[in-house]
């Protein structure tokens, strides 16, 4: 943990944490049992969550959940389509991956996909605003780059406000540790704020 923090700054990070997922998870239970069902249609022999391990706080693995947004041998197809990758291994990504379905494609476009994480919240995996949690394990890491895991990782963050699509692993860590490494709840708060238009402008909404 970082030693820069002000008095009070994890007790009070923790308890927003715990009271907006809380709030936010009874709020949005309707809109998320309606995803559930939906997803269920889409295959009803596939799991309605998506579980994977990802590397959390002080390197340690954590099952994340989301809504299933790929069809269910997609960690079996990864190792596949790994050459096509826009960035380097062990990150991974395609900007028109063949392995999400119709129904996943809206989720992820609107990041609907990603609002069973607050279920990690309360149980004290993630944070609201965080470094991204990566699905490679911390021994991976360069050794500078962990500093990234000194902090629980978030739902959101700097690289999600920051150019998501543009960055790779090298570059969105430089940006995660400059920002945490003094931490503000002032800062975490505005970075809250700024993901709801970006949310919005990936959706086409004005």
């Amino acid at each position: 943990m970082s030693d820069l923090a002000p008095p009070g700054y994890w007790l009070f990070k923790r308890a927003l944490d715990l009271v907006v997922s809380l709030v936010a998870l009874l709020v949005l239970s309707p809109l998320m049992l309606l995803i559930a069902l939906l997803t269920l249609l889409s295959d009803p022999r596939a799991p309605v969550l998506f579980r994977q391990e990802r590397t959390g706080m002080g390197g340690r693995r954590f099952e994340l959940l989301k809504f299933r947004t790929m069809v269910r041998n997609a960690e079996a197809l990864k190792e596949q389509l790994r050459g096509e990758s826009v960035v380097a291994w062990p990150d991974f990504r395609l900007p028109h991956d063949p392995r999400v379905t119709r129904i996943g494609r809206v989720l992820r476009k609107t990041s609907l996909d990603e609002l069973p994480q607050l279920v990690n919240v309360l149980r004290g995996d993630m944070s609201l605003v965080g470094p991204r949690p990566t699905s490679f394990g911390g021994e991976t890491y360069e050794l500078w780059q962990t500093g990234r895991l000194d902090f629980r990782p978030g739902i959101t963050g700097p690289w999600q406000v920051h150019g998501r699509d543009t960055l790779d692993f090298e570059e969105r860590s430089r940006l995660e540790i400059a920002f945490f490494r003094h931490p503000s709840l002032w800062k975490e708060l505005r970075i809250l704020l700024a993901t709801i238009p970006v949310v919005l402008r990936r959706t086409g909404v004005a």
